[in-house]
């Protein structure tokens, strides 16, 4: 067997190991032989056993192990013995403890007895007596007998029979504890060594194997689990450990077995071999199973190879390359079918019946240049978007569920103590049906750089203070444009998947109007913005931050106006229509100023109470920026369509995500934050406020291509309210939420909220999100959500988890679910069960979870997994996985 990280074989396992019989350095310290005799009879002892002593001292050294023997010097020539010890650089020295040591020369043998201990080479024999033959050169240990080898294995036994060098002999009744907290037991055991000092090999008669912790009470109650062979032989040079006629059991009952069964022993961390079977069942694939293989090539890189047979696809391969450097990693994975039969997966654009050859390749790398600069990229290439979900296979650059990508990127980033630089450059691939792959944007590349320099005062004529600067470039390129209907949407009349507009104007009137979501086209835009801020402290601690800064933005659209992208499957078809872009956006050079000057006024109060310490803080800005830009600008808008206001950027003084929209006119932000340390180290903070257009354009209120900014709260003179609190009153519970209410009717237009436990046994969670309807920005109902989750560890080692996600938008689409997945006002839209046990050797857990995702062809698919893990400590671990989909009984406007 083999093993990367952890060791495998038959019973589920990937094990490596290091040897018990570990092989020790000679300690230059131990330059001479000493006897101590311990005890009431200490000073007799000292007296009467001295010449046997020195007598079996030199017979052991000599004759075991070829040594040269000295005795010890008395301590006026101690300097001079050692150093004749170091210069003779003796590599094996003893030394023996014992209460009473005597010599028999009729038997030729020489006795230690009460609490004995002989230190060699590293290693310690204890014992209630101790013989050594001086004819057959052997030690025989008896009473409490335990050795203890240099790498902290520790044997126990009835009795010892063993070379004066320690390496060959026997053991009756052996129980050996390494520090890997694994076990090894037998009646008898044998341990024999060959050339060299780590060729050595231990036999096992009637062996077991665990890892988990005996029994205190009674160490001959059968553990958990453990593996019981005929001969369990472990072979310190080879790293491995072989059982012959090895049974698993479970609490004495066997379970499994195996005629032969190999594993790395429980030091080794990397091991050529075979690596655990891999298990999955899909209804499409039929069942499969792999059986990677591991190839330690070298110890900073490796090979592993997965060959896998699916019943009714045929063979699946798979590959990782694995290097790791000084400064850094990389590796490579690669995987393809040439399936047996196409037909079973869905036709185009649902599907990808329409390829036999399947696969991707991945790879991602990531390396330090020196302390502050870092290299890497993470990328992926697939034959269709259907591949990675159809045969499960794992890829950190996607996201998964109602939204799903792959995004391939290569990236160079800085970090000084003061700025910051990153460059990357991004690839991105729609997995999903609904996606429209010439949509996709290449970003070639973007470029973020900011840098903040302290002003000394000293040096400035006192005018000191702050200077930051923050530079973005972006460039981008995509075949086709992308829209979105406002309001009801709109989508193609060939297959009913892809956002079209009936009307492509730009606009707020549902049915009529459109969303230019990204352009088909090159655009380039280069940002820049230079700030300078100080704050000065009164004497009643008012705190005041007088700021200005310059905006500059540049950028160039060139709009690919003659291709198109139509949709047909024979009869009906759609068309997208680039072309329309240019009733949304303008070509071209274009760019703009925007200076503005500010101030920032704070006042914190502090108060001291017997349950808690306050700090209660108002707070108020002003920015003033010209009415509009200087200067013109293309109204095109790619990065900055995430706009959420809430309490996280009330006091920004541009609340958009991005650098493609900037606020205009004149802004007050006004609100108090309160924060609250308890005494028992609780802490609660508070945060409220509300932002006004004082003078100018609103930009909020100013549509661009996108609609953003309509409906977001800030679109109004005054904007709603938004409020946030986050209360962790003791250990146990904590809770967090943020939301907005309208300025009018104090309506709640946005609502999140977190709530976490932790009493006693059980660990849990809810969250709940309410986002009302924004149809000037494409989502025409209202979006809410519910979810529960909670894990609860009964016995000690056994624990019940569950989650559960209600869907409650489905309450406002204008069709009516039916069938199983209609439940009201909460109906499910995941569920997760499981159950498990886990204790310091075993981990074993079954899961099930059901998710409705869309499919992409109008109706809700319900995926359904079934889990089955079981974790051996260093045998390694075994998973079993099932899942299918099934079409919901229902298709839905509006839920596309």
């Amino acid at each position: 067997m083999g093993r990367r990280v952890t060791p495998r074989g038959p019973f589920g396992s990937s094990c490596v190991r290091r040897s018990q019989w570990a092989p020790v350095r000679v300690k230059p310290e131990m330059s001479s032989f000493a006897w101590m005799a311990r005890g009431p009879l200490a000073g007799l002892a000292r007296l009467s056993a001295a010449i046997p002593c020195i007598m079996f001292v030199v017979l052991v050294l000599v004759a075991g192990s070829g040594v040269r023997a000295q005795t010890v010097a008395p301590a006026h020539g101690a300097a001079a013995a050692a150093k004749t010890d170091s210069a003779e650089k003796t590599p094996d020295k003893m030394i023996v403890e014992a209460d009473e040591l005597v010599q028999n020369n009729d038997a030729n043998t020489v006795a230690a007895s009460g609490n004995v201990r002989i230190y060699y080479q590293g290693k310690t024999l204890q014992a209630d007596k101790v013989i050594y033959n001086k004819t057959t050169k052997r030690l025989f240990a008896e009473g409490h007998a335990k050795l203890t080898e240099k790498d902290g294995t520790v044997v126990y036994g009835d009795r010892f029979d063993l070379t004066d060098n320690f390496r060959d002999g026997f053991v009756d009744s052996l129980r050996a504890e390494t520090k890997q907290q694994t076990h090894f037991s037998a009646p008898r055991a044998e341990r024999t060594s060959g050339a060299g000092p780590d060729n050595e090999t231990t036999v096992y008669e009637r062996g077991t194997y665990t890892a988990c912790a005996l029994c205190k009470e009674d160490p001959s109650r059968p553990p958990l689990w453990q593996v019981r062979a005929k001969r369990i032989i472990h072979k310190k040079q080879e790293q491995m450990v072989y059982f012959e006629d090895a049974y698993l059991e479970f609490l004495g009952v066997p379970l499994a077995y195996v005629p032969f069964y190999s594993t790395p022993d429980p030091d080794v961390t990397r091991k050529s071999g075979i690596l655990s079977p891999t298990e999955l069942y899909r209804s499409a694939l039929g069942y499969g199973v792999g059986l990677p293989v591991f190839f330690n090539l070298a110890p900073n890189y490796d090979l592993t190879l997965t060959p896998t047979v699916f019943t009714s696809q045929g063979f699946f391969g798979a590959g990782e390359f694995r290097q790791r450097f000084e400064n850094g990693m990389y590796y490579i994975k690669a995987s393809g079918i040439d399936e047996t039969d196409p037909s079973v997966f869905a036709n185009p654009p649902y599907g990808s019946s329409n390829r036999r050859f399947r696969g991707d390749v991945q790879t991602k790398g990531d390396f330090d240049l020196n302390e502050e600069w870092k290299f890497g990229w993470d990328i992926i290439a697939l034959s269709d978007k259907y591949y990675l979900q159809d045969f499960a296979v794992h890829s950190p650059t996607t996201s998964a569920n109602y939204f799903s990508e792959s995004i391939s990127t290569i990236y160079l980033t800085g970090q000084g103590q003061r700025s910051y630089f990153d460059l990357r450059g991004y690839y991105i691939e729609g997995l999903s049906a609904q996606d429209i792959q010439t949509q996709q944007p290449v970003v070639h590349p973007v470029l973020d750089y900011n840098h903040t320099f302290d002003i000394d005062p000293a040096k400035s004529n006192g005018i000191g203070g702050q200077l930051e600067f923050d530079f973005n470039f972006t460039s981008i390129s995509a075949t086709t444009a992308s829209f979105q209907s406002v309001g009801a949407q709109t989508l193609d009349s060939a297959y009913g998947l892809y956002n079209v507009c009936n009307t492509y104007l730009p606009g707020k009137t549902p049915g009529t109007s459109c969303l230019l979501r990204s352009i088909g086209g090159d655009y380039n835009r280069a940002t820049a913005q230079l700030t300078y801020q100080r704050k000065y402290i009164d004497p009643l601690g008012e705190v005041w931050t007088p700021f200005a800064f310059v905006h500059v933005n540049a950028e160039d659209l060139s709009l690919n106006t003659t291709n198109s992208h139509t949709f047909s499957n024979g009869g009906s078809s759609s068309t997208i229509l680039n072309s329309s872009q240019n009733a949304f956006v303008s070509q071209g050079a274009s760019g703009y100023v925007t200076p503005a000057l500010g101030l920032e006024y704070r006042y914190p109060i502090l108060a001291t109470t017997s349950f808690a310490s306050i700090i209660f803080e108002p707070i108020v800005q002003v920015i003033a920026r010209p009415s509009d830009q200087i200067g013109t600008q293309s109204m095109l808008n790619i990065d900055s369509q995430s706009l959420v206001f809430d309490n996280s950027n009330l006091f920004d003084w541009n609340k958009y995500s991005g650098y493609d929209q900037f606020e205009t006119g004149t802004r007050s932000n006004y609100g108090a934050q309160l924060s609250m340390n308890f005494k028992n180290g609780g802490y609660a903070s508070f945060v409220a406020g509300q932002s006004a257009q004082l003078a100018g354009k609103n930009s909020y209120a100013t549509a661009d291509a996108a609609n953003v900014g309509l409906s977001s709260g800030l679109d109004t003179r005054r904007s709603d309210y938004v409020a946030g609190a986050t209360v962790a009153p003791a250990s146990f519970i904590s809770f967090a939420a943020n939301s907005r209410f309208d300025v009018d009717t104090l309506e709640p237009r946005r609502i999140d909220v977190v709530t976490n436990l932790h009493i006693g046994s059980f660990n849990g969670g809810i969250q709940f999100a309410r986002y009302t309807a924004q149809p000037l920005i494409g989502y025409n109902v209202t979006r809410e959500g519910l979810s529960l989750n909670g894990k609860y560890d009964f016995m000690k080692n056994y624990f019940v988890k569950g989650n559960v996600t209600f869907d409650m938008s489905r309450q406002f689409y204008p069709i009516a679910l039916t069938g199983d997945i209609e439940s009201g006002s909460f109906p499910i839209a995941a569920m997760g069960l499981g159950a498990g046990y886990v204790d310091g050797c075993t981990t074993f857990s079954v899961t099930y979870t059901s998710v409705y995702q869309n499919n992409g062809t109008g109706t809700l698919n319900r995926n359904q997994t079934y889990l089955l893990s079981l974790e051996l400590k260093t045998l390694g671990d075994s998973r079993f996985s099932q899942a299918d989909a099934t079409p919901a009984p229902s298709t839905v406007d509006g839920i596309k």
